[in-house]
């Protein structure tokens, strides 16, 4: 068994509220690349119940949450013992959700081999269990999300045939200290008004909370921003709390050269 878990993008992220359980409510698009993708296969094994092995991997195995994702089905049902190879292509701490696409993918691909008849909502609940954007992995499609960023809403949006750029540059920005330089508050419009708008409007009207802290922080980030907008970009923005940055072009183009120090992925959007 092999499966290709992908990307996604952040469109706008608002920090709402800080909730009682010391998460954030939030407000976010989330956008599946499905070209920037890992490499996940699972076979068949007769000395473990559970072998991971890989490359590129940023944490010991008991800790990655292929594992966890493995473990949280195996507590409720007889899986057959697997050793399963990751090779990691999309880099880790961006903004990017890579993590927990591997473990979403490997949910949804355990319930079709082994026949577990889970299904869409079952496999949410678990994959939530996991984190809180793992379960968007399920579906893979664009959805406006909000709560911690596992209430999910259908959104009219097609980025088909846009041009994205996508660099990270070798910068960590953990989850923790982004939060900690943000101060929530309620957007004027909702984020799910404004992405309804051409994407020419998004520049001047579509944000990303954690942007102000991170560049203020790390002002490499926020200049490569201004790269992409100087490059012809119509939209540009960090996603999620960083530190990878992307830009969207109406038509294709190569700016490698002009990033050699940064990740680089660039294609046409699905």
């Amino acid at each position: 068994m092999i499966c290709f878990p992908n990307a996604k993008i952040n469109i706008g992220l608002n920090v709402l509220r800080r909730r009682t359980d010391r998460y954030h409510d939030i407000e976010t698009v989330f956008y599946p690349l499905t070209g920037c993708r890992d490499i996940l296969e699972a076979v068949p094994s007769a000395a473990y119940n559970l072998q991971l092995s890989g490359t590129g991997m940023d944490c010991p195995t008991e800790d990655n949450l292929v594992t966890k994702a493995y473990r949280l089905l195996a507590a409720d049902f007889d899986l057959p013992p697997m050793h399963i190879y990751l090779h990691k292509q999309i880099p880790f701490g961006a903004g990017l959700g890579g993590g927990s696409a591997d473990a979403a993918f490997l949910l949804v691909m355990l319930d079709k081999s082994c026949s577990l008849g889970l299904g869409t909502s079952r496999l949410q609940a678990y994959a939530c269990r996991l984190g809180a954007d793992c379960s968007f992995f399920v579906r893979n499609e664009p959805v406006f999300a909000s709560g911690r960023g596992d209430v999910f809403s259908d959104i009219d949006l097609s980025l088909r045939n846009y041009f994205l750029v996508l660099l990270k540059p070798d910068i960590h920005v953990s989850t923790p200290e982004a939060y900690a330089g943000v101060s929530p508050r309620l957007p004027e419009y909702s984020l799910k008004e404004l992405v309804g708008q051409p994407v020419e409007c998004w520049k001047d009207t579509i944000v990303n909370d954690f942007e102000t802290s991170v560049f203020a922080r790390y002002p490499e980030i926020g200049r490569l921003k201004q790269q992409l907008y100087e490059a012809g970009a119509i939209y540009a923005s960090m996603s999620g709390s960083g530190s990878s940055v992307y830009g969207l072009f109406k038509k294709p183009c190569d700016l490698r050269p002009f990033f050699p120090e940064c990740y680089y992925w660039a294609g046409l959007l699905s």
